[in-house]
C-alpha cells in the first residue's frame, strides 16, 4: 500500500499498532455524562496510547467538539492547527480546542509514541487556558513529562475497567489533574533559570533584605524582566514571593512552638514586630495571636 493510501485510511479510521490501548466512550453515555453534576463540567470521550505509530494521521477541515491532548513520549510528529504547523518532538504535549480545523501526523522516519485522549465538559476551556496553550502556540515541552503519562495511563486504565459512572468520575480527576499538571509544569521554572534561581535564593534567605534590583542583577536579568517571571509564575511580583514565604514560615512557627509574637517576627524577617502584625492581619485576616488560638486539622 502507497504511503498516500495509507494516509487516506488512517484519517477514516484508526488502523490497530502493536500494543496499543485505547477506550472510545459511547455517545449515549457521554451525553448522559455531561447532564451529571461533576462530569459535565469535564469528561473524558476517548482515551488511549499509540506505540511507535506509524502513518498514523488525522485530517479534521471542521474539527470536532472535543478538545484532544496529545502527549509524545518518543519519536516526532506535528499538528497543525489553524493553518499554522508546529512540530511535537519526545516529553511535548500539544491540545487542539474542539471546534478547530486541524491536522495531525506521525513522522514517517521516527513515528510517534503517544498517549492522547479527548475532552468535554464546561470547565474544558478554562483548564486549558490554564496551561497557556493557545491556537497560536499549542505544543510545549514539558519539564516532567513522566508525570503526564502516568495520569493518563490511569485514565486509560479506568475507562478500560468499566465505563459506569463511577469511573467517568475517575478518568474525569485524571484528566483535571492532568490539565493542571500541565499548567504547573509550564508555569514553575526550572532550577537553573533566573526565575528558578531568582526563587531559591527567596527561598533560602527570605528572612533577610531582599532588594529587587540585587536580586535582579545577580541572576542576569533585569528587573523589569524579573517582575515580569515572577508574575507569570505567581500572579504577583518579586515582594509578593517574599511575603508569601515570610508568612509560610511564620505560620510554622505559631502552630509548631510557643515563641513569642515578637520572637516570631523577627525570626521572618520583620524587626518591628507591629509591621509583622499588620502584614499578617492583610494576609490572613486575623493576627498572628489569633491564627495561633484556632484549631487546626
Amino acid at each position: 500500500m502507497t504511503r498516500e493510501a495509507w494516509h487516506d485510511v488512517l484519517v477514516e479510521q484508526v488502523d490497530g499498532f502493536v500494543h496499543q490501548r485505547m477506550h472510545v466512550v459511547e455517545r449515549a453515555r457521554v451525553t448522559e455524562a455531561l447532564r451529571r453534576p461533576v462530569t459535565r463540567r469535564l469528561v473524558v470521550t476517548d482515551a488511549g496510547f499509540f506505540p511507535a505509530a506509524r502513518f498514523h494521521a488525522r485530517a479534521r477541515p471542521h474539527g470536532v467538539a472535543e478538545t484532544i491532548l496529545i502527549v509524545c513520549v518518543s519519536g516526532s510528529g506535528w499538528v497543525e492547527v489553524a493553518g499554522v504547523r508546529t512540530g511535537v518532538g519526545a516529553g511535548a504535549v500539544a491540545v487542539i480546542p474542539g471546534g478547530v480545523p486541524h491536522r495531525y501526523e506521525a513522522s514517517e522516519a521516527a513515528p510517534w509514541t503517544i498517549w492522547w485522549c479527548h475532552l468535554r465538559g464546561t470547565d474544558v476551556a478554562e483548564l486549558v487556558a490554564a496551561t497557556g496553550l493557545t491556537l497560536e502556540r499549542p505544543v510545549a515541552t514539558l519539564r516532567h513529562p513522566e508525570r503526564a503519562v502516568a495520569l493518563l495511563e490511569e485514565m486509560v486504565t479506568t475507562l478500560e475497567r468499566s465505563v459506569a459512572a463511577a469511573q467517568l468520575v475517575g478518568a474525569a480527576g485524571c484528566a483535571w489533574k492532568l490539565l493542571t499538571q500541565v499548567a504547573v509544569d509550564r508555569a514553575m521554572p526550572e532550577r537553573g533559570d533566573p526565575l528558578g534561581r531568582a526563587m531559591r535564593y527567596i527561598d533560602e534567605r527570605f528572612d533577610g533584605s531582599i532588594r529587587v534590583a540585587d536580586l535582579a542583577a545577580m541572576v542576569g536579568v533585569s528587573a523589569s524582566h524579573l517582575s515580569a517571571l515572577f508574575r507569570g509564575a505567581t500572579g504577583a511580583g518579586v515582594l509578593a514571593y517574599v511575603t508569601s514565604r515570610r508568612m509560610a514560615a511564620a505560620r510554622q512557627l505559631l502552630d509548631s512552638t510557643s515563641m513569642r509574637i515578637a520572637d516570631v517576627a523577627a525570626a521572618v524577617g520583620y524587626p518591628d514586630p507591629l509591621y509583622f502584625s499588620r502584614q499578617f492581619r492583610k494576609a490572613h485576616e486575623m493576627s498572628p495571636s489569633e491564627y495561633r488560638e484556632l484549631r487546626k486539622g
